[in-house]
């Protein structure tokens, strides 16, 4: 079959272009023909991305964006390219994005070219997140005027989490049209053997932004009682967010025990990275589905996260890992204690977290 990609970003740190990065690959070597169609802009900095590129067997094409507002919110013209590619499937990621709607539109023209392109849409969990009065107006707005009147015209909704299906419900989509396909993560992450010796080191790894709120890691981490622990930081980081975190560093005395390390694409290398480190902290404000930590799961890796719905969805509190209360950085501490103790409570969270995302292998979903 012909596939199209559409993906605000197919270049830099972005859990959704993972998605369709992994997605295409396993696709490609199934003799599909891939295309991904994205933006030319470049997740977490202002780079330009190049306007083709070939990746592990299939095409990207990036077009020039305008940006309606946020980050991610943006508007690129991908229809010449759709048309002319005459997808059998059209695969549009992200709900509430432009694209996805252009996409059905797209599929209604290739109809009258006698093409029956289905349309799927996968969601990526956009519902539950933080963003301000204003912009939660915004969202109200769009899913009652626009989600309403299309959602059920994707032939499937694919949904990352089961938590969403709930809204979606709401929202007036058909069960039927309902699908529940997570993101995986690729099989070196359960099938390779321990790649390094493990450090007295706590690893945070991921796009080091505000939503991640990092501060609360920092502040837990100077009152824990280990004082000869490492943290390190590991991705990204946007250069205002991270001056923050840095004078908060000095202002806690700890900058001694606190390393920032660059992103990392490999995947080996970030497996290396992974079984370096004695316990993995996300403390983020919400999330999605977290990539990251799943693969720190499937390396036995102590995770902790701050009890958001996406985490939650992941994590059963002492059973897989540890969950604490958003921006709670006293209840972090005491958790991170919690983890280093070497008893065989955590010797069994951690069989128990590589059992329980192994569902989560590409090669399964």
């Amino acid at each position: 079959m012909k596939i199209l990609e559409l993906t605000n970003f197919s270049a830099g740190i972005c859990g959704v272009w993972q998605r369709v990065k992994q997605e295409s690959e396993l696709l490609s070597k199934r003799s599909h023909n891939i295309l991904v169609v994205s933006s030319n802009a470049t997740k977490g900095n202002n780079e330009i991305a190049p306007e083709k590129e070939k990746v592990n067997g299939f095409d990207i094409i990036r077009k020039p964006y305008t940006k309606i507002g946020g980050e991610s919110f943006m508007f690129w013209n991908f229809e010449k390219e759709a048309l002319d590619f005459k997808p059998d499937v059209i695969v549009a990621h992200s709900y509430r994005h432009p694209h996805t709607t252009k996409a059905i539109k797209i599929a209604k023209k290739l109809k009258k070219q006698g093409i029956n392109t289905k349309v799927f849409l996968v969601t990526h969990a956009p519902f539950e997140r933080e963003r301000g009065l204003i912009n939660n107006l915004i969202v109200y707005l769009y899913d009652l005027l626009v989600g309403r009147n299309t959602l059920n015209n994707f032939d499937k909704i694919l949904t990352i989490t089961k938590w969403e299906i709930p809204y979606l419900d709401k929202l007036g989509v058909k069960k039927e049209k309902i699908r529940y396909m997570p993101n995986g993560i690729p099989k070196e992450f359960f099938e390779l053997k321990k790649q390094t010796k493990e450090e007295n080191k706590i690893l945070f790894l991921g796009r080091v932004s505000p939503i991640k709120n990092i501060e609360t890691l920092i502040k837990a981490f100077s009152k824990i009682s280990d004082k000869k622990i490492m943290l390190e930081i590991v991705g990204p980081a946007e250069e205002g967010y991270k001056q923050i975190l840095s004078l908060l560093i000095d202002k806690l005395n700890i900058k001694n025990r606190i390393i920032f390390s660059t992103a990392i694409y490999d995947i080996k290398e970030k497996i290396r990275k992974i079984d370096s480190a004695k316990i993995f902290i996300l403390p983020s404000i919400s999330e999605g589905m977290s990539q990251s930590l799943v693969e720190a799961m499937s390396r036995e890796k102590i995770v902790i996260a701050s009890d958001n719905i996406g985490n939650k969805d992941l994590i059963e509190n002492e059973k897989n890992g540890y969950l604490f209360k958003i921006e709670d950085e006293k209840e972090l501490a005491e958790k991170i204690n919690l983890s280093l103790i070497n008893n065989s409570k955590n010797k069994k969270i951690k069989i128990n977290a590589k059992k329980s995302v192994d569902k989560f292998n590409w090669d399964k979903i």
